[in-house]
Formats: C-alpha cells, structure tokens, sequence
C-alpha cells in the first residue's frame, strides 16, 4: 500500500526542519503502536540527511556502536574511539550540529528507560549545553504513551520543557480509509467502509495489512484477521501488555467486560468481582484505553456514566479474540469465525456512531458534538450538534439501514431532551437520520452531504 495522508503533518515537520537551521529543534512524535510514526517521519525527511537511532532492548555499549556506525555512514564524520555509553554519541552528535545542521531521529526511544534511565538525564545536561549552538533538528518518537507523555510533561522528569514541539499521530480520518479503500476496490461499498473502520480505527498498520491481502469485504477482513500466522491474534497482549504493567490481567478482565456490553460501573464490577473504580480511572485518564460517556450537558461528573473501549481494534479483540481464545488454541478458527459472523453487526454499532462523528468532525460544521440519553435509558438521541456560531442545532439518529428511521419517534425524543436540558433556547432546531447510504461518497472522493441540507425543522 502506498504511503497515504499525513499532509499537515509532514507540513509541520518540514517548517520545524526548515527552522533547524538557524536554532536546535526537539520535536516529540508519539502515537500508538502501528499508527505510523516511522514511516511518516521517514516520508517527511526523504530528502535530506537522516541519522537514524533505533533503541532496540540490549546493551547500552552495543547500541552506541551501532549509532556511531551510523553517524559515519550518513555524516562521513569519523568517530575517536569506542563509545561507552550513549551520553558521548549524544554530545558528539550535538557538537557536530553545531557546523552543520541535519536531522537525528531515536524511535522508541521510551526504551532507554529498560536500558540505562540515567541516559535521560544525561540528555538534558547536554541538551542544555549545546541547544543555543547547535542546528540540530531532533526527533524522538516512541510508542508507549504513558511513558512519552510523562518523560515530557511530568515536572519531576529530566527531560520536562525541553521539546520544542510535541505531535501526537492520530489514526487515519473516515476521507483517507474511503479513499483508500477506493483505490484498491473500486467496487467498494459503504458497508465495506464501516467494516474497515471497525476493525482498524484508521491504524495505519492494520489498514495495510488488510489492503495488501486483498481483505476489502467485511468476510475478507475477519478471515484474515483469523488466519493462524496472523498478528492480529497477539495483538492485544503485544499493545498492552507492556504497558498495563504487572497488573495486566485485572484491567484485561475489565476491558473483556467492557467489550460483552457492562458498561456501567456496577455492571464492570460485579462482572470482575472487585473494586475498579481506581482501575477505571487510569484506564481512562493515564493509559487512555477507555472513554467515559455521559450525556451532553450534564451537570455533574459522576451519574448517568457508561465506559467504553476507545480503540476500535481493541474492541473488536476483547470482544472477540480474547474472550474466545480458547477455541484458537485448539484450532477452532472457523467455530470462532462464524461466531464473529453472527455478532458482527451488532458489534458495529458503536463505530457506526464513531464513524459518522468522525466524518462531521472532518467536515467541521458543528462546535459540540455528544450523545444524549436519560436516566431511566427510555429515551437516546445518537447524536446532537450544536453550531454556536450559528445558533443552530440537529438531532441525528445513527442507523445502519434507511427504512429504520422513524422521524416521529426523534421527535418525541427530542422534546424530552429539550424538557430535561432546557437547551437551545432561540436556537433554530432540525432532525435528520445518518445511514451507511450516506457514506457512499467517501468512496468516490467527495465530501458526505449532510442529510440536514433537506432534513425538516424540529416543531416546538
């Protein structure tokens, strides 16, 4: 698959290039695993000179042979010696910065914690020393997010304040996965557009996988992500593991539950069988793994709250590959396969929802977006927009088919929404429905159109 999007991005790490040259530039780049941090930094820097820093986990002394390998072929600048430690590559790089300017790159660069934390420090000595010399354009990228957010934005830590910018690589918008898919499918339907997003959030490596073994259907897909030698199976213990720490398996037995549908606090707990309010907090706030959902514009933090896995892929792996697994280890593939088949749709309701609100968000019409329900769950509204701007609001009702949008049935809903917020007081209200239909043009390179464009005015 070729190299797709990432134009703002790749904007933004050219200017910070273009201004290494007259003062030293540490950018930070950090995104999940598999989003595609290498090879949009790669893509950027094509064209001009690149030193490129794994750190792979083994000896400190071993790495910094092999950087000092690298300084020589990409720079033609000898090297004195063996280095002993990474803090003499460092500097040496740095002081060559400061008579001629070029880019260094260390990804996964997190993984200096496992070989020698002091190296973090060291950085900032020299960092310290050299910054207003030097004409450095520095990157580090990294995977792990709890670690790269906290080695720049805890105060404690060495290396606090010293980016000079910090670029957090989001999955791939519902245009690009269209276009995409297009590209490689003309025959494309909206359904195989939902089934993509589904079971990939827009993850870079995923979608490749998927596109460069011709899986454009939703039966393609699910075949592929079962097939014994794929990555897919291991994937959820290879993101998570690692960085859920000792305490992994509680927060796989909250997500599993997550993902069968208890999504309230009660329902994760008694599905556990401990405490997990502390749990869900770090899930949510420190590992961002769960989002938690409380209707638009209410009042207070703590009621009417469910919790949801915010990774599609993830999702669909507790779901499915983690709760099941034992039919996997003894090569049940096709069992498990037409259990995925049965529950599938249903599965898709949540990243329909997420779908469609990617897709106004990219179409930037509306300054607040959110789900409402009350407190009995008698009555849901999937989605309300507001324009402030405008003073305008629509109420969406999010179905997979058409002929399943009762426009009546929003209306009543609506008038409690508006009975239980007093909201949108002045406001011109409308109501429409979003439906896969509505995804179609995504697939021939154009912009959704708003059903509000001919949706009806909500009657007060």
């Amino acid at each position: 698959m070729k190299f797709y999007d990432r134009k703002s991005e790749i904007e933004t790490l050219q200017e910070i290039l273009d201004r290494s040259n007259e003062t030293a530039q540490f950018t930070v780049v950090t995104g999940r695993r598999r989003i595609g941090k290498t090879t949009l930094l790669c893509q950027a820097y094509k064209d001009t000179t690149v030193v490129y820093f794994f750190v792979a986990r083994t000896a400190e002394k071993a790495l910094c042979a092999t950087y000092a390998q690298e300084i020589v072929d990409k720079l033609q600048e000898p090297i004195l010696g063996t280095p002993e430690n990474f803090s003499q590559v460092f500097e040496y790089a740095l002081s060559l910065s400061i008579r001629r300017n070029f880019t260094l790159i260390i990804d996964e660069f997190q993984e200096f914690l496992k070989i020698n934390p002091s190296i973090y420090s060291e950085m900032q000595r020299i960092w310290d020393k050299y910054e207003k010399q030097a004409k450095i354009n520095l990157v580090v990228s990294g995977s792990v997010n709890t670690l790269m957010s906290k080695l720049f934005r805890d105060k404690k830590e060495p290396l606090f304040g010293r980016q000079t910018r910090f670029i957090h690589l989001r999955p791939f918008a519902p245009s690009v996965l269209g276009q995409i898919l297009a590209d490689h499918y003309p025959a494309a339907t909206p359904l195989d557009l939902l089934a993509l997003y589904a079971l990939t959030g827009g993850v870079a490596k995923y979608v490749q996988l998927l596109i460069d073994n011709k899986a454009y259907t939703p039966e393609l897909m699910l075949s592929e992500i079962l097939r014994d030698d794929s990555i897919f199976i291991g994937e959820g213990k290879t993101l998570l593991i690692e960085e859920l720490g000792k305490e992994y398996a509680i927060y796989f037995s909250i997500l599993e539950a997550i993902s069968s549908g208890k999504t309230t606090r009660n329902e994760i707990q008694q599905a556990v069988g401990k405490e997990v309010g502390g749990y869900l907090t770090r899930l949510e706030d420190i590992y961002q793994l769960i989002e938690k959902k409380q209707p638009i514009f209410e009042k207070t933090s703590n009621k009417n709250v469910t919790y949801h896995i915010a990774d599609n892929f993830l999702a669909f792996w507790f779901r499915f590959i983690f709760k099941y697994g034992y039919m996997l280890e003894v090569q049940q593939s096709t069992a498990l396969l037409k259990i995925i088949q049965r529950d599938f749709s249903q599965f898709c309701g949540l990243p329909l929802e997420r779908l469609f609100r990617a897709v106004l968000i990219e179409m930037r019409l509306f300054t607040r977006m959110g789900s409402w329900w009350d407190r009995k769950g008698n009555n849901e509204i999937d989605l309300v927009c507001e324009n402030e701007f405008e003073k305008t609001a629509t109420f969406f009702e999010v179905k997979k088919n058409l002929e399943k949008y009762n426009p009546a049935e929003l209306g009543k809903k609506i008038d409690v929404f508006l009975r239980a917020t007093h909201q949108f007081e002045g406001y011109t209200l409308t109501q429409d429905r979003l439906a896969l239909t509505d995804l179609e043009p995504l697939l021939h390179g154009m912009q959704m159109t708003l059903p509000t464009e001919k949706s009806s005015p909500v009657e007060s």
